[in-house]
């Protein structure tokens, strides 16, 4: 990820005195491939109940962006991020040459406040990587709203080098250089909080999502902290853990509901370097899935990747930018359409001539 962000810097310098329309080129998400159009707001929550753990000077407040099916497409394009956001995560990534406008006026998809389309449906939570902020899961975010799921794209305060608030607030990553095993706990309880906000019958959001159907997903520390929420809370239905070490295994009382590991070849297969996925894949009692992507990097499962590609920034040897979303939606998106809703999913079922990239270990 440092490498790839190095080299953007480069890049942008050399894109900056080639030409003026080279220059203004703005970054741009694969559009979703469901048929739905996608509705996309945000929301301001506070947990009167707990003390930020990072800050403990005030309670614990997180912004979570929704994803939902729309009625129709409506209204203006979703911004990426603010340019005060853009600001912090390139200055806290190590790369403040780049023009953060470029990275804040990223097209995405959805359309603010598009009105829902009526009817309640499975809810799917993403919890992003260490230090990226909440929009860097948008592509999969707008690809599961329209195949018709909820989604609720939490943002971990003090967790990601630049977090907006209403007030105008911009945070930044307190909690970085803390242990990693510090972490999953605190995503947890912040996962089972918006699960409480958004399912009390008193949330608009209540007459939206079906609290029988809910999963969740997350990358890298976000897909770490995926097993901890699920034992923390059952009513989560289904995990999904994209690329995410386990640094400590899953209980040996074990998840007994359905588990996806989907992580990048180089890494994450049996005999590869780790051995936290072996270590836990025991502790999975009910239906689970390992698969692996070939050529795959650790940025590969989110937009950062395809943000890359566009750029035209990438490492030697690993798979393209808009192939990495395109798997990554297709194997998400089918896992939880299967085990929240019931679909038949035989991309789910082993090796298909038109994934090469794919393998299954299970």
């Amino acid at each position: 990820m440092r490498r790839l962000l190095v080299a953007l810097v480069a890049l942008a310098a050399t894109m900056t005195l080639a030409s003026p329309a080279s220059a203004a080129q703005r970054l741009t998400l694969p559009p979703p491939t469901g048929s739905h159009p996608v509705g996309s707001t945000d929301l301001y929550l506070v947990d009167d109940s707990r003390r930020d753990p990072w800050v403990p000077t005030g309670p614990r407040e997180l912004m979570v962006s929704m994803f939902y099916p729309a009625l129709l497409p409506i209204g203006p394009k979703r911004p990426y991020l603010t340019l005060a956001e853009a600001k912090a995560l390139l200055t806290g990534t190590g790369v403040p040459d780049v023009d953060p406008a470029r990275v804040a006026e990223t097209r995405t998809s959805a359309r603010v406040d598009a009105p829902p389309l009526p009817g309640k449906r499975a809810l799917v939570v993403l919890s992003p990587g260490f230090g990226k902020p909440r929009t860097t899961l948008t592509g999969l975010a707008e690809e599961l709203a329209s195949k018709g799921f909820v989604v609720a794209l939490i943002g971990h305060n003090y967790e990601s080098h630049g977090t907006a608030f209403p007030d105008g607030r911009v945070t930044e990553c307190a909690a970085c250089g803390s242990e990693s095993t510090l972490r999953p706990p605190v995503r947890s309880a912040d996962v089972s909080f918006v699960l409480d906000r958004l399912t009390k019958p008193s949330s608009p959001w209540s007459w939206l999502i079906d609290r029988t159907r809910i999963g969740m997903a997350g990358h890298s520390i976000g897909g770490y902290s995926t097993p901890t929420a699920m034992v923390n809370d059952r009513r989560i239905r289904a995990g999904v853990d994209m690329d995410g070490r386990l640094w400590s295994p899953i209980p040996a009382s074990g998840i007994d509901r359905p588990f996806l590991l989907l992580g990048r070849e180089s890494k994450y297969t049996p005999s590869g370097p780790d051995t936290t996925w072996a270590g836990s894949w025991p502790n999975l009692t009910g239906p689970k899935r390992w698969i692996s992507v070939a050529a795959a990097g650790h940025a590969s499962f989110t937009d950062v990747g395809v943000l890359g590609e566009q750029l035209g920034v990438t490492e030697p040897g690993l798979l393209g930018g808009e192939r990495g979303m395109e798997l990554t939606r297709a194997y998400v998106s089918a896992f939880f359409d299967k085990y929240l809703r019931g679909g038949h999913q035989p991309l789910l079922d082993g090796p298909v001539a038109g994934n090469p990239e794919i393998k299954f270990w299970n």
